[in-house]
């Protein structure tokens, strides 16, 4: 029979077929499809895994070797903790630090597991069941189909090796799409390696320890402590819940962003825990959705929490060891163990802070209505803030826009702003210009302060300013300036050496010095006289701070004699060798003096003031231990005999350090001794006990800041106060090992029969005391 092609006729023909004979051939077109489709899946899929998982001629890009994946890596933040266990601050690029398994509540891992994965514990990494519920709703279009197909291994494989960067990229650039389909399945193949290299309690630690948690917190330790200010085994089942929902959005969920959308994504989590039994009671899972979110985010970064200063200037000699040992301080997990007490470095903190609140409000109605920078003779130096202005990146980067000498600068540097400012009383915004700031932040006073166990040269506390988010200069160890009287200690104890007594008696009267051009100079005593002409010991010369006898032991003892004398006791800065030295003139850091003093307390035994202990790498190992740099500077007994001189400030008439408060001295041994240059742009106070050598400076960043009034500014009203809250706050917490007790004697006895007030001798001529002392040979 003859076929037609005739379209109509062919459709007639069709029409005249049965149904069921159609639809049989639909059938068997449709059962040959289904299996091409099955075989292309059974064979097709494993030859593609297998291809990927061998980057077949190079076009998927390579996987991590066996060793990477049996000893992943994870960059970690370093951590600096303290002598007491506390953790100071980190170091990091990425802000993370490592957990186990058994630091996490029990809450925070069955919410992890019943929210992302509640078949964890049953898999062994691909979860095929979920993927069954992914692909019907594919099929059947139903974007309502709930969870997704990641496991939490398949996603810590995603986190541990950026799956989907471009790091594991092949020869061959694929569309968006497809690359995302190569690069879940290299998730796969790793998150099976995973599962056979770990427990399942490594992987969940493993996992959280690399998830983020938005505003550049990585890891559930840092989050907890950011979110919460607690450890991850803290967490409850409300504040765990949020934190996993932020695992699906870690700004779009975050309280501190987006509060109304973290507390449903909280509930949607915690209906979950309902659904599937871990909450079991329902008026429980009720009070539970009702709870609010009680977080204050507070990321502990470089300029918050303790020990700022002192994390900020140890750094650099962190990063020099680490480089040194190819390791990467920010990245390596290093456990850097450090001498500092949490407790006696918050009491420094405190101290610092309050008594400069007190000392700013005494400062700032001193030069109410007037300008704190002042020249030699009192004057306000013109245009100050002009010639400050132009060391400001501010005025750096306005100069580059616009050039040298044009008004746009100086318009820009008076354009106001909305900025946040320090205050004593809390941060406050205001509007300000660049002129504005420079002229406000001035004015205010600095203050640095260090506390050291003479003993063993561990530093325990070390404070470089009032506010290290906006004072940046540290004045522990980077500042130097003059130290004034504080320096007198190493002209009495190169006397002492010299075998002059404590109790040996000087006339109150100024020497004076030729100097190299032909010049004099007469020192003056803080009341500007030369002297009243009065006998003192050379304990109660010292403890009154006179000049004038100062300066006659200079003279007698020679200038380069008391230069080699402080080298000894452990000053590093040079040293003038002019007469002037005596009264302090030559700039010495806080971190020296503290170090230097300490050596009479410890027997004269010199112990460079340290700070790092032991430094571990993350899993614990240990690199290096540190141990303290020790020499022995003088004699003890020379040394005992300037605990005694420094004794007088506390216990001689007319000392600066009788003011004191009484239950500090009370059961106590303290000697102490004060310092102020000459404008009184310094104040300073070195304390110490048998325990204890502490040291704090006042003064302006800028030496033309300061009182008109010398004794304003002097040691005694700026930093004594600093000293002496510190150590009220030390003797009263009881956990510290730091108690009252007496200085240690020379084992010799040398040190029993020490005391002037036995040996006065009133009726000793003036003229024999002047004219005729020696040393006693």
């Amino acid at each position: 029979m003859k076929t037609s092609n005739d379209p109509k006729q062919i459709a007639q023909n069709e029409q005249g077929t049965p149904v069921f004979l159609r639809r049989s051939v639909w059938f068997k077109r449709a059962v040959m499809a289904i299996w091409i489709g099955l075989i292309c899946i059974v064979v097709g899929m494993p030859l593609y895994v297998l291809a990927v998982g061998n980057d077949l001629f190079g076009i998927f890009g390579g996987l991590p070797g066996t060793k990477s994946i049996e000893n992943p890596e994870n960059d970690l933040s370093s951590e600096l903790i303290s002598a007491d266990g506390v953790s100071l601050g980190r170091y990091y690029r990425y802000n993370r630090s490592q957990v186990s398994y058994d630091q996490l509540s029990p809450d925070l891992i069955n919410t992890l597991i019943h929210s992302e994965d509640h078949r964890f514990r049953e898999h062994s990494g691909l979860d095929f069941y979920s993927y069954i519920r992914v692909f019907y709703g594919i099929l059947t279009f139903r974007s309502g189909v709930k969870g997704g197909g990641s496991t939490i291994s398949q996603q810590l494989a995603k986190n541990l090796f950026d799956t989907r960067g471009n790091e594991l990229d092949g020869s061959v650039k694929f569309p968006e799409k497809i690359h995302v389909i190569i690069s879940k399945t290299k998730e796969w193949i790793i998150a099976l390696q995973l599962e056979r290299n770990f427990t399942k309690e490594e992987i969940i630690a493993m996992y959280l320890n690399t998830v983020p948690f938005g505003r550049t917190t990585y890891g559930i330790k840092v989050a907890a402590e950011a979110y919460f200010n607690k450890a991850p085994d803290e967490l409850t089942l409300p504040e765990s819940a949020m934190l996993v929902g932020m695992l699906q959005g870690n700004h779009t969920f975050n309280p501190v962003d987006n509060p109304e959308r973290a507390f449903n994504k909280r509930n949607q989590v915690l209906t979950k825990l309902f659904d599937y039994g871990y909450i079991k009671n329902k008026s429980t899972y009720d009070s539970l959705i009702k709870t609010p979110i009680a977080t204050k985010f507070r990321l502990r970064n470089q300029n918050a929490g303790l020990a700022t200063y002192f994390r900020a200037v140890i750094k650099s000699e962190l990063v020099r060891w680490a480089r040194l040992r190819n390791i990467d301080l920010e990245e390596s997990g290093l456990r850097i163990y450090t001498t500092i007490d949490s407790r006696m470095q918050r009491y420094a903190e405190e101290s610092v802070f309050e008594s400069m609140k007190r000392q700013q409000a005494i400062f700032s109605n001193h030069w109410r209505g007037g300008n704190p920078w002042i020249d030699e003779n009192g004057n306000e130096i013109p245009g100050f803030l002009q010639g400050k202005v132009k060391r400001t990146s501010a005025y750096r980067h306005l100069v580059a826009k616009y050039g040298e000498g044009k008004d746009s600068v100086k318009i820009m540097l008076n354009k106001k702003k909305r900025m946040r400012i320090f205050t004593y009383t809390g941060e406050r915004d205001t509007l300000f210009s660049t002129m504005d700031s420079l002229n406000y932040y001035l004015r205010f006073l600095q203050s640095g302060f260090m506390s050291m166990d003479p003993l063993t040269g561990a530093v325990k506390a070390w404070v470089g300013g009032i506010d290290y988010k906006y004072f940046k200069y540290d004045h522990v160890r980077q500042g130097k300036r003059q130290p004034g009287s504080i320096f007198k200690a190493f002209v009495y104890g190169r006397a002492i050496e010299d075998n002059y007594d404590p109790c040996l008696k000087l006339l109150d009267i100024s020497p004076t010095f030729k100097l190299p051009n032909g010049d004099t100079w007469t020192p003056s005593n803080s009341d500007g006289t030369r002297g009243d002409g009065s006998p003192n010991t050379l304990r109660r010369a010292m403890a009154r701070s006179l000049n004038s006898i100062t300066a006659q032991l200079m003279q007698k003892v020679g200038i380069e004699n008391v230069v080699d004398f402080a080298y000894r006791m452990g000053i590093t800065s040079e040293l003038d060798p002019v007469p002037a030295l005596c009264l302090g003139v030559s700039d010495i850091s806080l971190y020296e003096l503290v170090g230097a003093y300490s050596a009479y307390v410890n027997g004269g035994i010199h112990t460079q003031p340290f700070y790092i202990t032991r430094i571990e790498d993350k899993n614990g190992n240990v690199i290096e231990n540190f141990v303290p740099k020790i020499r022995q500077a003088i004699n003890e007994e020379t040394a005992f005999k300037m605990v005694y001189m420094l004794k007088g400030g506390v216990e001689e008439e007319g000392g600066s350090s009788r003011a004191l408060p009484e239950d500090l001295k009370t059961d106590n041994e303290i000697g102490g001794k004060t310092g102020t240059t000459s404008n009184a742009s310094d104040g300073w106070y070195m304390g110490i006990t048998h325990n204890l050598v502490s040291g704090a400076w006042v003064g302006g960043d800028e030496r033309s800041i300061h009182y008109r009034t010398w004794s304003l500014g002097q040691g005694g009203n700026t930093a004594r106060p600093i000293w002496a809250s510190y150590m009220q706050r030390i003797y009263a917490d009881q956990s510290l090992e730091y108690k009252k007790g007496k200085f240690r004697r020379p084992a010799d006895g040398s040190g029993d029969n020490l005391d002037c007030d036995s040996n006065e001798d009133p009726d000793t001529p003036d003229s024999d005391l002047q004219d005729s002392w020696e040393p006693n040979n």
